[in-house]
């Protein structure tokens, strides 16, 4: 079977820590890397010299949704058939790229969710129990159980990318990867799985994420997506099912 064109896309705001040594980690696997410093005012661009990377770079901060989609798009017109979003900060391992890779291979079309089950124990227990909360809201609104919803690191199909119209809006920078499982399902795209090990770091940088605000635009994104949909019961139902299988395997 033919390899499918897979691009990687990096969004950075300030990632001068840790971005070269995740992109020499993902151009061992001989993929294309697109980085997008989104109004980075450290040494983000400095780090990436002598890479042979795509580096976009905007003016200012536009929040992680308009970077995203502006490294997709790109992406997009280099011809990629399916992108692969990971975070700058480190979090992520590139080395499990092959995996959801296969995945992929198994599953076409498919969102690939790289999904942090295992060793979950050493997560915060306050993020841990958020994921979890988001995961049952964002499950019921996409009407199938989806696992790590709050994971950055997927693989998105070119087809679907084509067919999204998010709103990549500073204020919405954490919405737009919730927003799209939601809208995928809707489009007919499912997600799947692929487990992998959590990686949380006592040295790692702050988060960008806001928790009261980002939050709040997480929750009421969900929660018009249900009631523009009668409360989805059907979606509900559908959710808790894939769950109860997805336990007794």
């Amino acid at each position: 079977m033919r390899e499918k064109k897979t691009v990687i896309v990096i969004p950075a705001y300030n990632e001068g820590a840790t971005i070269r040594g995740l992109v020499e980690r993902c151009l061992q696997l001989s993929l294309p890397v697109i980085i997008v410093d989104d109004g980075s005012t450290d040494n983000t661009q400095a780090m990436l010299e002598g890479l042979t990377v795509t580096l976009l770079a905007n003016d200012q901060n536009s929040g992680k949704a308009a970077a995203l989609w502006y490294g997709m798009q790109h992406a997009l017109k280099a011809g990629a058939e399916q992108v692969i979003s990971i975070d700058g900060d480190g979090q992520h391992r590139p080395e499990d790229i092959p995996a959801i890779l296969k995945n992929a291979e198994k599953n076409p079309g498919e969102i690939i969710i790289a999904a942090r089950l295992k060793d979950n124990d050493q997560a915060p227990r306050a993020r841990l129990a958020a994921n979890r909360f988001a995961d049952f809201w964002i499950s019921w609104a996409a009407g199938q159980w989806i696992q790590d919803t709050q994971s950055g690191f997927r693989l998105y199909p070119a087809s679907l990318i084509r067919r999204l119209q998010p709103d990549t809006g500073r204020k919405y920078g954490f919405v737009f990867e919730s927003k799209a499982l939601i809208d995928a399902a809707r489009l007919g795209t499912p997600c799947n799985v692929t487990p992998i090990s959590s990686s949380y770091h006592s040295n790692a940088r702050a988060s960008h994420f806001r928790p009261v605000a980002d939050i709040t635009r997480i929750v009421l994104m969900v929660a018009w997506s249900l009631l523009s949909r009668g409360l989805y019961p059907q979606g509900l139902w559908r959710a808790l099912r894939g769950r109860r299988v997805q336990r007794a395997e």
